[in-house]
């Protein structure tokens, strides 16, 4: 249950964030029932700026809306970014006014926020949240002083889930409740209070008691902090895989196959194995025209990451499948693996 309140507040803060006016025009790309997007609703319309809508997400016609439109600000699913980048009509536009990018739904790989950069030559903005959170919790923007560190360590920042969203209480935390080290390492649940969270869900007491404890939303997003407070998304917390009782982080390996020149696609989880408890799985879209072999990416990976990150089970596929919203659906491709299991984690 979203208040008048929790929106009203989403929509301020979001406009003292992105410093939104009446000059701005905003595409509205994404899916209308997505939190990713809807709530640009709201902000824009606050300041008095312009509204354009596409019937529904299709590259080839809104990379030449960006231009006819002057469209200054967008939010969209990292998918959704990806399949701008590698439209084959990506340069045929200009983007004049094109002033941020925002992704949001699910974590983005380093090497797609620099691509975006470059393409687009605009702001790239990350921001995290729930529909629980109207949706604001965090935001990629760095902090002023941190602009004027190098040009790699401001797109780290980017790259990141980001600082709090103004007007948010946010912490990363153990099991027990303690606040994790802020060294980029240790990995806790982010919980978060203020006034952009929901009171709770529609007639069901038990899910809200679950969810909400002494007026802090527990996420179930599982994040590092670093020294400065910035934090980072690696998993879901169901969707961690522990093989061999380590625990590997999904995100980690999809960062390290996007910066391979020929995926397009990927997604990673866990399947059982009775040895390991869980292997590490990896689903892989290659471009168009591209083929892969399983050796030629296990070494790649194997040259990046710790051994027991590696994949050791390959599926190649024409495409992965996705929500309406847009978002890889990697339950539907971890479920086929777990079927007849009561549990769907080792």
């Amino acid at each position: 249950m979203l208040t008048h309140e929790n929106v009203s507040y989403n929509a301020l803060g979001a406009i003292a964030e992105l410093a939104l006016n009446d000059s701005h025009c905003w595409v509205h790309a994404a899916p209308m029932f997505h939190l990713v997007d809807a709530w640009a609703v709201f902000a824009l319309t606050w300041v008095g700026g312009k509204h354009v809508f596409i019937p529904y997400f299709n590259a080839e016609a809104l990379l030449p809306m960006l231009e006819a439109e002057a469209v200054s600000h967008t939010a969209l699913v990292p998918t959704m970014v990806n399949a701008l980048l590698n439209s084959g009509v990506v340069w045929q536009y200009s983007y004049n006014a094109l002033s941020t990018i925002m992704t949001a739904g699910s974590p983005i790989a380093p090497e797609i926020v620099k691509q975006i950069q470059e393409v687009f030559s605009c702001t790239y903005v990350q921001f995290y949240g729930m529909t629980e959170t109207s949706p604001f919790l965090s935001i990629s923007l760095p902090k002023s002083k941190d602009l004027q560190r190098s040009k790699s360590e401001v797109l780290a920042i980017r790259s990141k889930t980001g600082r709090p969203f103004i007007g948010v209480d946010l912490k990363v935390v153990r099991d027990d409740g303690s606040e994790v080290a802020r060294d980029g390492i240790d990995v806790g649940e982010i919980i978060a209070r203020g006034p952009n969270v929901t009171k709770g869900y529609w007639k069901n007491p038990e899910a809200t008691a679950q969810t909400i404890r002494d007026g802090w939303i527990y996420t179930g997003d599982l994040a590092v902090m670093d020294s400065d407070g910035y934090i980072n998304v690696v998993d879901r917390s169901k969707d961690m895989i522990i093989s061999g009782g380590e625990n590997v982080y999904s995100t980690e390996v999809e960062y390290v196959l996007h910066e391979h020149p020929a995926i397009l696609e990927c997604a990673v989880f866990g399947i059982p194995d009775k040895k390991w408890g869980e292997l590490v799985h990896a689903s892989v879209v290659c471009r168009p025209g591209q083929k892969l072999a399983e050796e030629e990416l296990t070494d790649f990976i194997r040259e990046r990451l710790a051994r027991y990150k590696v994949p050791r089970h390959w599926e190649f596929l024409e495409e992965l499948p996705k929500t309406g919203s847009g978002k890889i659906k990697k339950k539907e491709l971890r479920d086929k693996y777990w079927l007849g299991r009561e549990r769907r984690v080792n």
